[in-house]
């Protein structure tokens, strides 16, 4: 069983850059695949980027493609997620997850996943 911790977050301007890292221990990181999604307050939990196991693979929301990418480092046990040019909109708690199954398009639904971490807050000012 995979446990994951989510570290990066914080307090950035309106069109600047944060780096989230996903940490994950407990399990054999390589045999999941990993998405990051987030929730603003009063809102449900929506879904950001996706990567399969080996990196070959990525998904994005609508709202995030060309400004955000998802990484990962199985080396390292971790999946990443630059941010650029942050909008305010984007203020959130940010999600890691990760589930073993390959579910392709259905990456996108949080529902999917069977591990979650703790989150991190990102907060982006006007």
């Amino acid at each position: 069983q995979v446990q994951l911790v989510e570290s990066g977050g914080g307090l950035v301007q309106a069109g600047g850059s944060l780096r989230l890292s996903c940490a994950a221990s407990g399990g054999t990181f390589s045999s999941y695949n990993m998405g990051w999604f987030r929730q603003a307050p009063g809102k449900e939990r929506e879904f950001v980027a996706a990567i399969n196991r080996r990196g070959g693979s990525t998904r994005y929301a609508d709202s995030v493609k060309g400004r955000f990418t998802i990484s990962r480092d199985n080396a390292k046990n971790t999946v990443y997620l630059q941010m650029n040019i942050l909008k305010p909109e984007d203020t959130a708690v940010y999600y890691c997850a990760a589930v073993v199954v390959d579910y392709g398009l259905e990456l996108t639904y949080a529902r999917k996943y069977n591990y979650w971490g703790q989150g991190t807050q990102v907060t982006v000012s006007s």
